[in-house]
């Protein structure tokens, strides 16, 4: 294999790959044993006609596909190392000669990873975030307590109120035709909980249970169904059922019997503390998230493009990772959400391409500053890890590849940066 590397503008890079002759030939019987039993020739059975006779009844290039496949699978990886280059794309390959008794060649065009030029990193002042934690919070709190903990009682002389649980029936119209996904039976509603199209909630208030009631609403711009976005409905709804939370008094009683603590005073100081907790974590990710950016924002780089083109798939990859778990398949819920897969990788674009520039950021700054992540920080990090999953820590590192230990490590050392980078500002 001989390898020519020409670098293009906006970090792009042509990979020139020549594949001896015999190598292409040696492929091509791969493709043929591979592919024989196919091909039905007159006077050979079933996998028994020669090389030669199919190339000459089907043309020549009838054990491409297979031979290219074999020979890019086993040629590009070797190529790719052997130009020296940190490619962070898929390659675009095009193949430029191919012809039984000469040599294959074909270009793969490449992203490369760019360059980062830092600006000001060190002592970069930023507002810091001050987590405080007020009355209302703890009440809020409190309120979740109560709801988690009240009973629904049935309602069968008043009409509906705001707040209440309904149970109803209803079917939707649009200029009097009903339209898909218009129509539901015993829908469980929470009035004010602004579930439904703005104002569909609001004038169930005052309706009785057996009651027919016409609501007029308005479909928002942005409404997932297009045909619907924008527009006015009339729903035809039916109350079944009226229920009202009946909140626990807030109480000592209510305290023992809801937490530890004997006193709704010290029940409400855990809940103070606790929250302390959280909102002096969230702080503290904050203050992290506004140095990172303004130390991304004073850097410089040019992105190229299928750089955030692989970077967008691994993103959709992921989510289709977490719906399958739920049991839900990624084009059946962009159906649900009235997306196509394009329109959510547009949407996701500005997001990797930010990933992108922390990541790069990062690593110009572990490099600036030489930071190295010490065998200690590894293995801290393996125990962490395998705490958090209920394993074992060295049958975790056994089952780390040598790739993974590698990112392990990229990763580790980032976070020192940040670090690293949070200590040196200035929070004010």
């Amino acid at each position: 294999m001989s390898l020519q590397v020409e670098k293009l503008e906006k970090n792009m890079a042509k990979l020139t790959v020549e594949v001896p002759a015999e190598q292409f030939i040696a492929a091509l019987k791969t493709s043929y044993n591979k592919n024989k039993n196919r091909f039905n020739i007159p006077g050979f059975r079933k996998g028994k006609a020669p090389q030669a006779m199919i190339e000459k009844m089907y043309g020549p290039g009838v054990l491409y596909d297979d031979a290219v496949n074999e020979l890019l699978n086993s040629s590009y990886p070797d190529a790719a190392d052997e130009s020296g280059l940190d490619i962070v794309s898929r390659p675009e390959v095009d193949v430029t000669q191919i012809e039984k008794g000469k040599s294959f060649i074909y270009t793969a065009l490449v992203a490369v990873k760019p360059e980062v030029t830092l600006g000001e990193y060190k002592g970069i002042e930023v507002e810091k975030a001050r987590p405080e934690v007020t009355d209302e919070d703890v009440e809020a709190e409190l309120k979740k307590a109560q709801e988690q903990n009240s009973r629904l009682i049935t309602v069968e002389d008043r009409p509906v109120q705001d707040g209440d649980e309904t149970v109803i029936d209803f079917e939707g119209f649009q200029d009097g035709v009903p339209f898909e996904g218009g129509k539901a039976e015993d829908y469980p509603l929470r009035i004010g909980s602004h579930s439904f199209i703005a104002g569909f909630e609001e004038q169930l208030i005052g309706k009785t249970i057996g009651e027919e009631a016409e609501i007029n609403v308005t479909f928002p711009e942005e409404y997932h169904a297009k045909e619907l976005a924008g527009k006015p409905a009339l729903f035809k709804v039916t109350v079944k059922e009226i229920k009202y939370r009946e909140l626990p008094e807030l109480n000592d009683e209510f305290a023992g019997e809801v937490s530890e603590f004997e006193t709704l005073d010290e029940y409400k100081a855990d809940i103070k503390a606790k929250l302390s907790e959280k909102k002096q974590a969230q702080a503290t990710a904050e203050n992290e998230d506004n140095v990172v950016r303004k130390v991304v924002d004073n850097a410089s780089m040019e992105l190229p493009d299928p750089m955030i083109d692989e970077q967008v798939r691994s993103m959709v990859d992921d989510m289709a990772r977490r719906l399958s778990a739920q049991g839900i398949a990624l084009d059946q819920y962009l159906h649900m959400i009235g997306m196509t897969q394009e329109k959510i990788e547009e949407e996701m674009r500005p997001e990797a391409e930010r990933r992108i520039r922390v990541r790069l950021v990062l690593e110009a700054v572990v490099k600036a500053e030489n930071i190295e992540v010490s065998e200690e920080m590894v293995n801290a990090e393996i125990e962490k890890i395998a705490k958090s999953r209920g394993m074992e820590p060295d049958d975790l590192r056994g089952r780390i590849s040598e790739s993974g230990m590698k990112q392990l490590r990229e990763d580790l050392a980032v976070q020192e940066a940040v670090d690293m980078l949070v200590a040196e500002a200035k929070l004010v």
